[in-house]
């Protein structure tokens, strides 16, 4: 009968604990990223009462219950659509980390934004951890590089992701320039011009007029050449060349003496490219035609960042370019189940799971190592209707212990009853 007390009093506490957690599940069962717990039980010890006869089993009779561990509940939550480039959910093994104070946290909620200082943080202003793409000069506020990517660092050289509010994307200045065209065989004037961008982001014209050479030395065709580079409402010159293009018989270019002209300060090659590519002079069969080509970038302001699907961070420019600045880190564990809860979605590193880790692609680079979706957040992953039907069967359990200790109880009365 004192066994039945036993019994009775520790399922009565294990259960309670059990309930707890479950409560505690229900209670974030609306938490970005949050990861149930499951209670698990053992007995406390077992005596075992061995039959007479050598071919039945032995029984055990247990005599109490304790809450061995609760573990944490390690799969996928299901996804939800977020208006927000911001907020991530990672697909498969992986945690995003933040840092709170001087200690590194870990969580499946990737609920990010933005502050006022262009920081990537958590709605209660944790920094998310990253890796910075160092293309960025943070004393005058200017794009250093344009990257198509950042490598990912060594998990002790994540750092915060901190940009700034204003970015420029500086000015590209042309440096050449390449035309395309049919001049035909007619004595007439011919102009091909090109959009051509100075070192101030201004961008310029670039103008060729052919003209046909007086007197033409057979074979072949001459035409004089004058280059201009002036601004585009054509108010100010900034240089002028004078050259000569040679054609073959068939109007093919064989050869011309323009080679660069000054910009605003910035000298463009002038490509007229050579034999049927570039410019010739065929016969007016087909109406005459011209195109050109250039490189250089005017210069852009910054418009806003964004995350993409590798999680990288991208800065996206007035003049149309863009360009990564950073990318945020996906750590992993070797042993999940070994994380402590610090506090909801949050968890931090143990002994038991070991030392956050970057997982490295067949080349040996650091990688996320997940998918990352952008525009998503991952929901908890407790559903109400498991949650209600454990918290019934504990609910239950918790009142067939409390039966036992009542049957017990009576049971020690009736005793003492028949002892008077």
């Amino acid at each position: 009968m004192t066994q039945a007390f036993y019994t009775g009093i520790s399922g009565l506490k294990t259960g309670q604990s059990a309930i707890d957690v479950v409560a505690d599940n229900i209670a974030n069962i609306s938490t970005t990223g949050f990861r149930g717990y499951n209670a698990e039980f053992s007995s406390l010890f077992e005596n075992m009462q061995n039959t007479m006869s050598s071919s039945v089993n032995p029984s055990s009779v247990g005599v109490g219950v304790r809450l061995q561990s609760t573990s944490i509940d390690l799969s996928q939550g299901s996804f939800a659509l977020s208006d927000r480039s911001t907020d991530m959910a990672i697909e498969g093994d992986g945690w995003f980390g933040v840092i709170n104070k001087d200690e590194n946290l870990y969580t499946r909620a990737g609920e990010f934004t933005f502050d006022q200082n262009s920081d990537l943080v958590t709605p209660d202003g944790l920094y998310a951890l990253g890796s910075m793409g160092n293309n960025i000069n943070f004393e005058t506020n200017t794009l250093t590089s344009i990257l198509d990517e950042v490598a990912l660092k060594n998990v002790g050289e994540q750092t915060k992701l901190s940009f700034p509010n204003t970015l420029t994307y500086p000015p590209i200045a042309s440096t050449n320039a390449k035309f395309i065209g049919n001049l035909g065989t007619d004595d007439e004037i011919r102009t091909i011009s090109a959009a051509v961008v100075d070192s101030q982001s201004n961008k310029n014209q670039l103008k060729l007029t052919f003209t046909k050479s007086v007197p033409q030395v057979a074979p072949g065709n001459q035409w004089d050449v004058v280059a201009t580079t002036q601004s585009l409402d054509g108010t100010i010159t900034y240089d002028t060349k004078n050259g000569k293009a040679f054609f073959g018989s068939s109007g093919e270019l064989l050869s011309n003496t323009l080679t660069t002209i000054n910009n605003n300060g910035s000298e463009v090659a002038i490509n007229l490219g050579s034999g049927y590519d570039g410019v010739t002079v065929i016969s007016n069969i087909a109406p005459s035609s011209s195109s050109s080509s250039s490189d250089g970038t005017i210069g852009g302001d910054l418009i806003g960042y964004d995350i993409n699907k590798n999680a990288e961070v991208i800065a996206t420019f007035s003049n149309g370019f863009q360009s990564v600045v950073g990318q945020v880190a996906v750590f992993h564990f070797r042993n999940d189940d070994g994380l402590e809860r610090a506090s909801g979605a949050r968890f931090r590193e143990s002994s038991n799971s070991g030392e956050a880790i970057i997982f490295k692609d067949e080349n040996g680079e650091n990688t996320i190592g997940a998918n990352v979706m952008t525009y998503r957040l991952e929901t908890s992953n407790v559903t109400m209707e498991t949650a209600l039907t454990e918290l019934i069967i504990l609910q239950r359990s918790f009142d067939s212990n409390s039966k036992s200790i009542t049957t017990a109880d009576e049971m020690m009365q009736k005793a003492l009853n028949m002892d008077a």
